[in-house]
Order: C-alpha cells, then sequence, then structure tokens
C-alpha cells in the first residue's frame, strides 16, 4: 500500500477533462472586414401629410447602404423636407370675396 497522496497540483482520473471542459474559449479573432448593413430599426410615425411622410419613407433607403451612403440619403431628404416647408410659405393667398352688387 502506497502513503502517496496527489497534491493540489496533480490532477486525479477525468479532473484534467473536465477542468479543460470548463475554460472558457478563446475569444474569437478581431475582424477588420466591414460589417454588411442591417436596419437600424427606426419607426417613422406617420405625419399625415404625404409629402412628408414620402420624404421620412425614403429614410428606409439607408438601411441597406453601407455607412458612406447614408449621407447621400439624408441630403436628399433634408432637402424634400426643406421644399416642402418652403411650399407652404408659398401657397397662394386666399382669394377675395366679390364685392357685393347691392341692386334694388
Amino acid at each position: 500500500m502506497s502513503d502517496w497522496m496527489p497534491g493540489p497540483d496533480t490532477a486525479q482520473g477525468g479532473e484534467a477533462d473536465e477542468a479543460a471542459a470548463a475554460a472558457p474559449a478563446a475569444p474569437p479573432a478581431p475582424s477588420f472586414d466591414p460589417v454588411p448593413p442591417a436596419p437600424l430599426g427606426v419607426a417613422r410615425t406617420p405625419t399625415g401629410h404625404a409629402g412628408v411622410d414620402a420624404r421620412l419613407e425614403r429614410l428606409s433607403d439607408a438601411d441597406h447602404l453601407a455607412a458612406d451612403g447614408h449621407t447621400e440619403v439624408y441630403e436628399d431628404v433634408h432637402r424634400g423636407l426643406r421644399d416642402e416647408l418652403t411650399a407652404l410659405d408659398a401657397r397662394p393667398a386666399p382669394v377675395p370675396t366679390p364685392a357685393h352688387d347691392h341692386r334694388s
């Protein structure tokens, strides 16, 4: 009979296998490839003004573009919204009502 006892550095039986299985996996190597475009999931609530709603809907086009393509969409939407606001100021004045013809 042996009086030898394993020390803390000595694994018994399947302890080494269990320790290896419990060890966290190494983190994946960083990738420097561009990430594909993904929708941002920003909700667009309709305003009730068809021209404005159409311009805001155009923002969804940016969801399918790489980041360097977003600027063109944002500038287009900004220009369109500015045009919609300008059109509100340029509406014709109300037509004056004709003078009453007071015939007896």
